[in-house]
């Protein structure tokens, strides 16, 4: 009889130990998916500040890209109607 209830015992603390373990490494990991959840936010958001970026740039550059040809536009009449009228 002493002996069944050294083998409960046993085992139940064996158990209680097993679980313990397996409490903490899913402790652990819930941790690591709150952090990793953060940190794909920040990267989210880094992208789209990135991106915005990007496209505020290459809006400028369009910009400047139609003011050359503008000017270039204009210098080619200009070209044009001298050489007219020196003829």
């Amino acid at each position: 009889m002493e002996n069944e209830i050294t083998v409960s015992v046993f085992f139940g603390f064996i158990s209680s130990v097993l679980l313990a373990v397996v409490a903490y490494f899913i402790r652990q990991l819930h941790t690591d998916f709150k952090s990793m959840e953060k940190d794909m936010t920040e990267v989210k958001t880094m992208a789209l500040i990135i991106k915005t970026e990007f496209k505020n740039s290459q809006d400028l550059l369009n910009q400047k890209v139609e003011y050359l040809e503008q000017r270039i536009n204009k210098i080619e009449l200009n070209q044009l109607k001298h050489s007219d009228n020196e003829k």
